[in-house]
Parts: structure tokens; sequence; C-alpha cells
């Protein structure tokens, strides 16, 4: 059974900076594209970032690229996305998928864990 848990969530100021981790189990995580999306309150999902599976191919959402870093360890079958300079747009719950997207996806992301929740706000 597939499964993400999200973490590292938390209320930052604007500016500041937060760590998200997801830990993946009940696939091969090693050899699956991983992306992270969120939603915000009252909008869709929103893809934010994707990386393959060797590191190779690192994609970002226009809004977060240059502020977010996205990077994983496949021996600890662990996603990762570092965010900084945070700003208030950036409000919302976190989830991490399977596979490689763009922001030209239209379609439906897999299955999500539980998501956590980034809110950025003075």
């Amino acid at each position: 059974q597939v499964q993400f848990v999200e973490s590292g969530g938390g209320l930052v100021q604007p500016g500041g900076s937060l760590r998200l981790s997801c830990a993946a189990s009940g696939f091969s995580f090693g050899t699956n594209p991983m992306s992270w999306v969120r939603q915000a309150p009252g909008k869709g999902l929103e893809w934010v970032s994707s990386i393959d599976s060797y590191d190779n191919n690192i994609r970002y959402a226009d809004s977060v690229r240059g502020r977010f870093t996205i990077s994983r360890d496949n021996a600890k079958n662990t996603l990762y996305l570092q965010m900084n300079s945070l700003k208030p747009e950036d409000t919302a719950v976190y989830y991490c998928v399977k596979g490689y997207y763009s922001a030209r996806y239209t379609g439906r992301f897999p299955s999500q864990g539980q998501g956590t929740q980034v809110t950025v706000s003075s």
C-alpha cells in the first residue's frame, strides 16, 4: 500500500524558511519520480516541483523557482522541500505525490498523504 507521511510544516513569518519532509513507503521509491503539490485555502491542487529518480531533472513552478529546492534521499525513502524567502501566498497544505509534472499538467494528481500545513503570516 502506497503511503506518504509529510512533516515539517508550521507557522513562519514572511521571509522565513521551512524544510518539509515526506516519508514514502509501499512502493519502489528510488525508481519513481516524485513531486510536491500544494492546496491553498479554497483552491485546487497546484503543482510546485518535480524531481526524477536520479536527481538529473528537476522542475519548479515559476512562483517558487529560486526560493524552493526539492531533493530526495533514496536510501531513506524520503523526499524534501527546502523553502526559503517564504511569502504569504505560499500558505497551503503541502503534499508529496508520485510522478513528474510541469505547469502545463491539467490532469488529476495521484493520491496523497495527509499533507503538512504551511502558514506564512506576520
